[in-house]
């Protein structure tokens, strides 16, 4: 624990370190924390917290910048944080003007959550363990082809051609698809190939059809996210140095990044927030991660993050994350049928 003296000078450090990217002097928190103490006392303060490793200086005389246990100490630190009201009606209207469709609201989430945050985000698509089958659309091409739709809960769509051995006509697949509709509805791959159905050859195959589907979806690891923002990363301070940015690029690049900032351990709720060398990925050591869940508990769940240097605006990247996390959590459960989750 920190005294309030040192507790205060820490916060007054990140936050200046934050806005300025400029090492912060004894004479900089002096001016800005009044305090009542000179400017020798500040400075022994500042020596024992480089001594507790909450910051670092390239020697004594030297301005101060937090280390990571010094963002870690500002991030626990931190109030319960909103996104201000205004932003939220903002956020609101933009989601009511765009398409009813997932995809557009994924791209549109990490727009915003970039713009908000001023680093990169990336947003998964909503995925479950096991997905539920919602319908099936078959449509025919022409003599024994037809198109095969499977649509998933969380309104992942696929499709495939399918031939028949016989001619087959729109009314006999609509009345197949229906069949199959009302008996698998909602149900996982393994739940619908242990139903006990009575079924003609026809029928079977297309059970199969959807089963074979829905396996390889679950399969599947995240798909290819919605990402936004890079430039703001690009123009930090810190990344000046293109070497440092390369690990990140070349993350992007051949779709590594999520399987790096994303750890199968971390508890899924809430925003989590790792920072710099918490990172268990070496390639991202210089960068923080702040990562909220968003979808329906046990059913189908996405990611929406920010990724950019250790020098972030905390509270309001974790404000911007919680608050599109609980905007995207709704649309989801509307997209189910479901009621909107809490929390």
């Amino acid at each position: 624990m920190l005294s309030a003296r040192a507790d205060t000078i820490l916060k007054s450090i990140v936050e200046q370190y934050i806005a300025r990217a400029v090492p912060v002097s004894s004479q900089g928190i002096f001016g800005s924390c009044k305090l009542g103490v000179s400017s020798a006392t500040i400075r022994n303060e500042m020596a024992l917290l480089e001594e507790e490793g909450y910051i670092t200086r390239s020697h004594s005389s030297a301005g101060s910048i937090p280390s990571d246990r010094g963002y870690r100490y500002y991030v626990e630190s931190l109030d319960v944080i909103e996104l201000p009201l205004p932003e939220q009606h903002l956020v609101g209207h933009l989601f009511y003007q765009v398409e009813k469709e997932l995809e557009e609201w994924l791209s549109l989430a990490a727009a915003l959550v970039a713009q908000l945050a001023h680093n990169m985000a990336v947003v998964t698509t909503p995925k479950s363990v096991d997905c539920q089958f919602k319908h099936l659309e078959l449509v025919t091409l022409g003599g024994s082809l037809a198109l095969g739709i499977v649509i998933l809960c969380g309104g992942r769509v696929r499709q495939q051609l399918m031939t028949f051995d016989r001619a087959m006509s729109q009314p006999e697949l609509t009345a197949m698809a229906n069949k199959l509709n009302n008996a698998y509805s909602n149900l996982t791959s393994s739940q619908i190939a242990a139903k006990a159905l009575e079924l003609s050859p026809i029928e079977k195959r297309l059970t199969d059809f959807v089963v074979n589907i829905m396996q390889t979806e679950d399969r599947q690891e995240y798909e290819e996210p919605y990402l936004d923002g890079l430039r703001f990363v690009v123009n930090q301070p810190e990344f000046a140095d293109t070497s440092r940015m390369a690990a990140l690029m070349e993350l992007v690049e051949h779709r590594k990044l999520v399987k790096t900032i994303i750890s199968e351990r971390m508890v899924r709720h809430g925003v989590q927030v790792t920072i710099g060398k918490e990172n268990k990925a070496e390639v991202i050591r210089d960068y923080s991660v702040v990562i909220g869940w968003y979808g329906l508990p046990g059913e189908a769940a996405g990611t929406i993050g920010v990724i950019g240097p250790t020098r972030m605006p905390y509270a309001r990247t974790i404000s911007a994350v919680g608050f599109l996390s609980s905007v995207l959590s709704r649309l989801v459960a509307e997209l189910y049928g479901k009621d909107t989750p809490s929390g």
